[in-house]
């Protein structure tokens, strides 16, 4: 969508000598406001329209959040110093953008979706994460940038609740430097943000792409996705990652060089132009393998080695700027005349801090995702740079509907459907449970209990919601399992909740990832998103006396068809050497859970096999998950 105003990008400076990142602190990352040469970054108002030469925003406006290289950052301010316009003590302060698109924010819960650009990127497999790996990316950027993303609003982290101090909304004034109760707030983002990750390996990454060509590519990531209306790319944000050797938009340039940017497709500066896109404004951002220019983007910032500092600390970055200043520079940017800060967004700020100082960058805990250097953002309501922040509620309530006693069986499966309410309107509730029997997990979306029981005794339940403001309610109830007829699951591992396939024999791909759970936390995923042979596992029981059921869940992805590519499942009774295929050749493109459910005799001896079967041709890899394989 191609819009007349001039919109500038937001940059991540880079770190040639600490100085870019203090660059983009000075002013150089991050345009807002108007577009006339003296609200620029780089431009001294005090020296006419004299542009400063280290500015990456020099002859590229749209270059938003722009984090300059260090060495920039340092020329950049003895620039400003010479033409005494050093930074003002007090001149932080960030106002309200008025929109753009009627977007100020996202202020709903942060959609990211990673774009892994170019075939450069190399052969993709899977990490011990579950994750997409490339194999040429031997920093691990790609496998660090999942878990981060993930890892956003778990473990109690506050580096991101900074964030919930801004807000838009039509009760929000252009100029505004705090938020009125009644505005829309950037909720805290619970529970992760990464909703997907597609590697576009149709053709190579270009050498030096344009913002126009990243913003095609974003565009066409929203229809990859589906997201193909402008609802549901409101709080949609595309991070396109060129690999390895690549120069996008020239982010090497020892002059104007940088780090990383954000911007969004409408932005008619964008070298090319303007990207044109049927389903709404498009936020993205250009994030280089920035790794290849070392201490220059943050190589070694924070941590030694520190390989991966920099990338971190510049997605960290955009992502915030881009939540506080979604279609640049309609959000909160700094319109202080005659600041060296004018223009900057809130990261930008902050930007190049060293570790140890006020505001400086740190490692931030993201629980079982792992910790990952960040960067201090700009904070109104505190007046500092803040590495940590409280999470704002804005008030508030949520109430958790106590369902009473319960009991069961051990084997017989278990389902309880929890209630809860926002005093809010327009929250999404996250749920989650301590204390339930083993066996039985919680559905963090809609707050369903269910899986088969594996342990008698009675437990002290707890649930708690959690909407997206952080506002938490919980109740708490008694669960009672007892046993029948000496019944009981015979498998070993059938959750997979070791994480691994500890139980099983395999052969082939077969892992334990999060992403294959069908309850609890991880599953079975036999084959991968590359091409592959045959991948089984098989495990041999005796069914208990009272049993008479084996169950399994089961969810096939398969691009190819029927006469190639198939899951299979075949139960095998040793006492009467007989086999039963349980589950029918299967190619499924719609990957829907489904499950399988076979008649066992107590006393007999079985094994049973899981099958995902793979043609190993490139272009239509299919993998199969298993999970909750239970006899009762």
């Amino acid at each position: 969508m191609g819009h007349s105003r001039s919109m500038r990008r937001a940059r991540y400076a880079t770190l040639t000598g600490i100085a870019s990142l203090a660059l983009a602190a000075a002013g150089l990352a991050g345009v807002a406001g108007p577009a006339a040469a003296q609200d620029i970054p780089g431009v001294a108002s005090s020296t006419g329209n004299e542009f400063n030469p280290w500015s990456p925003q020099q002859g590229h406006p749209y270059r938003h959040g722009a984090v300059q290289g260090l060495q920039q950052h340092e020329n950049y301010k003895k620039w400003l110093a010479a033409k005494n316009q050093a930074a003002a003590t007090g001149q932080q302060t960030l106002s309200y953008g008025g929109g753009v698109d009627g977007i100020g924010v996202q202020s709903g819960h942060s959609k990211v979706y990673l774009v892994f650009y170019g075939t450069q990127w190399g052969t993709q497999t899977t990490d011990a994460n579950g994750n997409a790996k490339f194999s040429n990316d031997s920093a691990g950027a790609a496998g660090a940038t999942q878990q981060m993303f993930k890892g956003i609003g778990t473990n109690g982290e506050t580096w991101s609740a900074d964030l919930t101090q801004w807000c838009d909304g039509p009760n929000v004034a252009a100029g505004a430097v705090s938020c009125p109760s009644n505005a829309n707030f950037i909720p805290y983002q619970s529970g992760g943000v990464l909703s997907g990750v597609w590697y576009d390996n149709s053709a190579a990454s270009p050498a030096q792409a344009s913002g126009h060509q990243l913003g095609v590519e974003a565009v066409n990531a929203a229809a990859h996705f589906g997201n193909t209306t402008a609802a549901s790319n409101r709080d949609a944000y595309y991070i396109i990652l060129s690999p390895h050797g690549t120069n996008p938009d020239d982010y090497q340039n020892p002059t104007t060089g940088y780090c990383a940017w954000h911007d969004w497709n409408g932005d008619t500066t964008l070298t090319g132009g303007a990207a044109s896109s049927p389903y709404g404004d498009i936020a993205f951002s250009n994030q280089p393998y920035n790794i290849d220019q070392g201490t220059n983007c943050g190589v070694g910032f924070v941590n030694s080695p520190g390989t991966l500092d920099g990338y971190t600390m510049t997605l960290g970055h955009e992502w915030q700027e881009m939540m506080s200043d979604q279609n640049p520079a309609g959000g909160w940017t700094n319109h202080v005349s005659g600041s060296s800060y004018n223009g900057q967004e809130n990261s930008d700020e902050c930007a190049w801090i060293r570790p140890g100082s006020t505001g400086g960058a740190a490692n931030i805990s993201f629980g079982s995702y792992g910790t990952f250097a960040e960067q201090a953002s700009w904070s109104n309501d505190t007046n500092s740079c803040a590495i940590s922040h409280a999470i704002l509620n804005h008030g508030n309530t949520v109430t958790v509907t106590n369902p009473g006693s319960q009991s069961g069986t051990v084997g017989t499966a278990a389902s309880l459907q929890i209630s809860a309410s926002d005093s809010a309107t327009g929250q999404t509730l996250t749920y989650s449970a301590t204390g339930l029997p083993a066996g039985l997990s919680i559905n963090s979306s809609t707050g369903l209990i269910s899986g088969t029981p594996t342990a008698s005794g009675t437990s002290s339940v707890t649930v708690t919601a959690t909407d997206t403001t952080s506002a938490t309610g919980s109740t708490s109830f008694t669960w009672t399992e007892s046993t029948s007829g000496g019944g009981g699951n015979a498998i070993t591992n059938g959750g997979f909740e070791t994480g691994n396939t500890t139980g099983w024999t395999t052969t082939g791909t077969a892992t334990a990832p999060a992403g294959a759970a069908h309850t609890g936390s991880y599953g079975l995923q036999l084959g991968s998103t590359s091409p592959t042979a045959d991948s089984t596992a098989a495990q041999t029981f005796t069914a208990p006396t009272g049993s008479s059921k084996l169950s399994f869940w089961s969810k096939n992805t398969c691009p190819d068809t029927l006469t190639y590519d198939w899951a299979t499942a075949t139960l095998k009774d040793n006492t009467t050497n007989t086999t039963t295929t349980v589950l029918a050749k299967t190619c499924s493109a719609a990957g829907a859970w489904t499950n399988t459910t076979a008649t066992v005799t107590p006393g007999h001896s079985y094994t049973l096999t899981l099958v995902n079967h793979d043609d190993n041709y490139a272009g239509d890899a299919t993998y199969t998950s298993y999970d909750d394989v239970t006899v009762s």
